[in-house]
């Protein structure tokens, strides 16, 4: 009975060509039970045989009867709907689906995945920093952010572990390769000066509650246009968050569970807040949204409350300042004023507090100048 050659097994031999080749096991098909056979050239027995070595180590424990099946985009859409999509939040469905489909697919997604390599990635990179952009503006330029680049290497790991996992391929090729950093962006936020101007401006607009609301929560905009009056606690002064309003890959904005599993909180606001938003429900009493659009009487969508924001500040005749930076005023402004950082951390519905101390180090500085001033009095009693 002849013997089964086992994987990794090779001979060498030369060809009427001249050439030297050399043969190897890579593998076995699951369905027919057949040797998969793979080869390599040289001019010399001893290239072939250096050549060979490399060839039966980088085949090593694969799956060969797949690995030929997938090429990168293959891959990605397959990882993409058995292990990301099932997993992860509509409007990181989103996001994912972009990277993948426009930013990805299109530059590397015809290289077999067993062939993709680290300076295939880096190149992919850079391209894209360099003219990654679909749509582009004078104050944008023609690149991604190295904040979205960055997001695509960490997808494109999660996907190339998958492929380890399934001995489709030996190594993940991010693996080797240098993520941009992420640069970090002045964060812009409203003094307490600037924010009592900026509610006067608010109530003159009726507007008062909603926005009296965000800078005392530092709700996500989503989060703030999809509460319910239900969600309003007003014995004990909380608002539930458990879902919020996001735009699909269709530009259509549906309901969807929040960021992250921190985010589904309950949220303690001042009193005064309760109270605006009693007056405010007492004017729909009858509409099961906190903040009905006065226009439809349904949901307001995210961008006219971002449009009434651009608005106030025009009134209030205060710079620039986009509405998350609102989210930024209100973590700024507690922890400026003794909030403790794990506090507004849980407000904010953030998955650890480590992230919003990176996050708000310029807020904390003001904290920690006093806790120096505090030691320095307490070892003055005992030096």
């Amino acid at each position: 009975m002849a013997k089964k050659r086992a994987n990794g097994e090779g001979n060498i031999r030369k060809r009427s060509d001249g050439r030297w080749e050399g043969r190897y096991t890579a593998g076995y098909n699951a369905d027919t039970g057949k040797r998969i056979i793979r080869n390599v050239l040289g001019k010399t027995q001893t290239e072939v045989k250096e050549k060979l070595k490399k060839a039966i180590e980088e085949t090593a424990g694969l799956d060969m009867s797949r690995t030929d099946d997938y090429t990168v985009a293959a891959w990605l859409h397959t990882w993409y709907q058995l292990y990301a999509k099932p997993n992860i939040r509509l409007a990181t469905q989103n996001r994912y689906e972009l990277m993948m489909n426009v930013y990805a697919i299109p530059r590397i997604g015809d290289i077999k995945l067993s062939k993709l390599t680290s300076r295939d990635l880096q190149k992919l990179y850079r391209n894209l920093q360099e003219n990654g952009r679909v749509h582009t503006t004078f104050k944008s330029g023609t690149g991604l952010s190295s904040t979205t680049v960055r997001s695509l290497h960490l997808m494109l790991h999660c996907a190339f572990e998958r492929a380890v996992k399934e001995r489709l391929i030996q190594r993940n090729p991010t693996d080797d390769c240098i993520a941009p950093k992420v640069r970090k962006v002045e964060m812009n936020v409203l003094s307490l000066e600037s924010i009592k101007v900026y509610l006067k401006a608010a109530a003159q607009r009726d507007a008062l509650p909603m926005f009296y609301l965000e800078l005392v929560s530092g709700l996500r905009k989503g989060e703030l246009v999809a509460l319910l009056w239900s969600d309003v606690d007003t014995v004990h002064n909380t608002i539930s968050v458990s879902k919020q309003y996001v735009r699909n890959p269709n530009g259509e904005c549906v309901l969807s569970q929040p960021k992250t599993e921190n985010s589904i909180r309950l949220v303690s606001v001042p009193q005064e807040a309760i109270d605006l938003l009693i007056t405010e429900h007492n004017k729909h009493s009858d509409n099961p949204y906190l903040f009905p659009s006065p226009v439809t009487g349904e949901m307001y969508h995210p961008d006219s409350v971002v449009s009434i924001h651009k608005k106030i500040l025009k009134d209030a005749g205060l710079p620039h300042l986009k509405f998350h930076e609102l989210r930024h005023t209100f973590a700024t402004t507690a922890l400026q004023n003794g909030v403790d950082v794990k506090t507004v951390s849980a407000m904010l519905g953030h998955y650890d507090a480590g992230f919003t101390l990176r996050t708000y180090t310029h807020a904390t500085r003001q904290a920690q100048d006093a806790a120096a001033i505090t030691m320095g009095e307490v070892m003055a009693q005992v030096v």
